[in-house]
Order: structure tokens, then C-alpha cells, then sequence
């Protein structure tokens, strides 16, 4: 079973931009919600893919390059990443880490076959297990993910080199738990270069979001991008600007 993809466009010229929100399928105790600026003008793409009764995989890929050159190399990567997915994990008996390890591997080969060579892609990729309330991730070169608990807010780094750099480059894949009322959030490069005044956005400002009370993943998602603008004192037109959030609701 497919979901939405994201929109792959390039921006009208003088569009300003302004926050859209990806419909992402309903989740069993959670939800999960996607917020961008729009038009995207680089290689940010996100997806998601129900892959059994209680496993979602979700990912966020940044191919280097402006959207004109890098649209094949995105389309390419979607399409693996939802036929890779669904076979990978239709396997009766699956250990998730070793699943996740070699849907990141696909995607590398994939991403330097479209490339025809040597293409910068920072990923990152979840399995979300919702019976469990589990993540599964692999973490390939992309900016730290951000979990909340009740008492803090904890990275979630890097567990390999960016995708389409080496054919045989080793990845790792961690789990982690989603707590009750517990918040994970991923965000582009965007988000954390965001500069004002010689001053990063960064990690920090969206930790402290993510310390703030938010009712839902979407809510939190666009507050993040809502504190970049503001941060700014603009729409932002640096890069692309994207924020992932999935949120336990028990």
C-alpha cells in the first residue's frame, strides 16, 4: 500500500514561499505529520509506505544539487524506496535492524545508478512499529534527529556516511522507544542553516520547540517552521525547508 509522495516541482519564479503540510496515512496510537516550504527549489524528498498491520517506514533524503538536476535521481530514489520497502519487509520472520540496513543499501546503489556516479545524499529512515512503539532507524550522514521524552530532549545522530558517496559504504541501524506522549523530529539542512544576524537556527531552536507543548504532530511540525520564519523575519529562500514529526498519543 502506497502513500501520498511528495511533490517533486520547480518554483515559479518570485513564488513566495509558504508552508504546505503532506497528508501522511493514519497511524495505530500515533500520528505522524510533514511541514514545508513551498515551492522547494533543492533535493529535499519525503515519504512514507505501510509495509504490514504495524509497520510504517518513512524517510528524508537530501540530494545534493537544485531541483532541475537532481529530479531524476529523486524519482528514481522514491520508486526504490517504496518497491524496496514493501519487499524487504513482507518477509514472514524480520529482524527490523537488518531490514532497515538493507533498504539504506539499496537506496545508495540506486541513488548512484541514477546519478550515473558520485551524488551526495544525506538520509534518514524509520520503521515506525506501532504495536511496539518502537523506531527502527538508520541515520546516513543526515542532521540528528530530536526524541522527547517527559524529561529531555536527546539527538539521534549519525549512523553512516550520506548515501551515493561509496558502493559498499557500512551503515548501522538503532531502535529506540517512543514513550508515552513521547515527540520525534527530523528536520532538512534547511532548518538548522537557517541564518540571521551570523546566527544558526540549528538544533537548538528546534529543541526548544520541541520542549514547548504541542497538541499534535502537525501542529508541532508547522510550529517548527513558523519559529524558523520568525527566526528569520522571512520566509526562507536559502534552501529547502522541511520538519517531520510523529507524536504517541497514548
Amino acid at each position: 500500500m502506497k502513500a501520498l509522495l511528495s511533490k517533486l516541482f520547480s518554483p515559479p519564479a518570485g513564488e513566495i514561499p509558504h508552508i504546505m503540510h503532506t497528508d501522511t496515512p493514519p497511524l495505530q496510537g500515533a500520528a505522524m505529520s510533514v511541514a514545508y516550504f513551498a515551492p522547494q527549489a533543492g533535493g529535499d524528498f519525503h515519504d512514507f509506505v505501510r509495509v504490514g498491520p504495524t509497520r510504517f517506514i518513512f524517510g528524508m533524503l537530501d540530494v545534493a544539487g537544485k531541483r532541475d538536476s537532481s529530479a531524476p535521481i529523486l524519482e528514481a530514489a522514491k520508486t526504490c524506496f517504496h518497491s524496496s520497502a514493501e519487499e524487504i519487509f513482507s518477509a514472514p520472520e524480520l529482524n527490523e535492524s537488518e531490514a532497515m540496513v538493507e533498504l539504506s543499501r539499496r537506496l545508495n546503489l540506486e541513488i548512484m545508478r541514477a546519478a550515473g556516479g558520485v551524488r551526495s545524499c544525506p538520509a534518514f529512515a524509520g520503521c515506525y512499529n506501532e504495536e511496539l512503539g518502537t523506531l527502527c532507524y538508520v541515520n546516513a550522514g543526515h542532521t540528528p534527529a530530536l526524541l522527547r521524552d517527559e524529561t529531555s530532549v536527546v539527538e539521534l545522530p549519525a549512523t553512516g556516511l550520506p548515501l551515493g558517496l561509496f558502493s559498499l559504504a557500512p551503515t548501522d541501524a538503532r531502535i529506540v522507544g517512543l514513550g508515552s506522549k513521547g515527540a520525534f523530529a527530523v528536520v532538512s539542512r534547511g532548518v538548522v542553516e537557517a541564518e540571521s544576524k551570523n546566527s544558526e537556527f540549528g538544533l537548538t531552536g528546534v529543541k526548544g520547540v520541541m520542549r514547548s507543548e504541542s497538541p499534535s504532530a502537525k501542529a508541532l511540525s508547522r510550529r517548527i517552521l513558523e519559529e524558523v520564519q520568525a527566526f528569520l523575519h522571512n520566509p526562507p529562500r536559502h534552501n529547502d525547508v522541511t520538519a517531520l514529526t510523529l507524536m504517541r498519543a497514548d
